[in-house]
């Protein structure tokens, strides 16, 4: 059995709790990223002796469109799927649900599902280290749970919270702008899950392309690309009731 890690991670958090999982379920370990635009997902074909973490960050409580329109081009073809989404402690809402049924469409058999904390790829004051020791020894008690069910060969699927319809997308409309210490070097643009900035002038963004994951700040080794400060500070007032109070991981099994 191969464990297939199918991730969306354009800033690294979701990838962190995905590797730490794949690892604890100790499987030779495939890795399909979600995040790279310039792969075709229609080569991917699973079996119904693989396994898969199916993992993406929540996106004001839903499945990142990108993530969506990519999980449904691989051929589950049965394969497990360990559902996991990562928020940054505010609320993963729909996120799971709407996880479940693209998976199942794509023709995955959901076992089990995970909501995860991992530090808010905006507002980086929220979440900030997560996950820590206390989340790592969580997560690592959900996996010897998975392993074991997985032992018995219990593929049941888990009531798994959300609402269908799900809530409506709410898209952040926050796109970084490239300061002064840009050097043009394209990497951000390379590296962009979407697409959304020139290759020949990274200071130009197409905002109606932009999903704001916040790739283009996290990958820039020059820091060149920033948030506008007051657009930043009105985020996090407008996170702080919400997320002031520590949230856990969750297990559905």
């Amino acid at each position: 059995m191969n464990i297939y890690e199918i991730t969306f991670s354009p800033t690294g958090g979701t990838k962190k709790i995905a590797d730490f999982l794949a690892a604890e379920l100790n499987r030779e370990i495939r890795c399909i990223d979600l995040s790279n635009s310039n792969e075709d997902f229609h080569q991917f074909s699973l079996t119904n002796e693989d396994t898969a973490i199916v993992a993406v960050p929540s996106y004001s409580g839903r499945v990142p469109s990108t993530a969506a329109e990519r999980i449904a081009k691989i051929q589950g073809n049965g394969a497990k799927a360990i559902l996991v989404c990562v928020y940054g402690n505010r609320a993963y809402e729909d996120t799971l649900v709407e996880l479940q049924d693209i998976v199942q469409q794509a023709g995955f058999t959901v076992i089990s599902a995970i909501a995860a904390v991992a530090e808010h790829s905006i507002a980086h004051r929220y979440a900030k280290n997560r996950p820590d020791k206390d989340d790592y020894g969580h997560l690592r008690a959900f996996a010897e749970q998975i392993e074991d069910k997985l032992r018995r060969n219990d593929f049941s699927t888990p009531a798994i919270p959300g609402n269908r319809p799900y809530r409506k997308v709410a898209k952040a409309g926050i796109v970084p702008k490239a300061t002064k210490a840009c050097t043009q070097c394209g990497l951000c643009a390379s590296r962009c899950p979407v697409g959304a900035i020139d290759k020949n002038n990274p200071a130009k963004v197409d905002k109606k392309v932009c999903i704001s994951c916040m790739r283009c700040v996290t990958v820039c080794p020059h820091h060149a690309r920033r948030i506008n400060g007051l657009l930043l500070a009105i985020v996090n007032m407008m996170l702080k009731k919400a997320c002031i109070v520590r949230k856990e991981c969750e297990l559905y099994l």
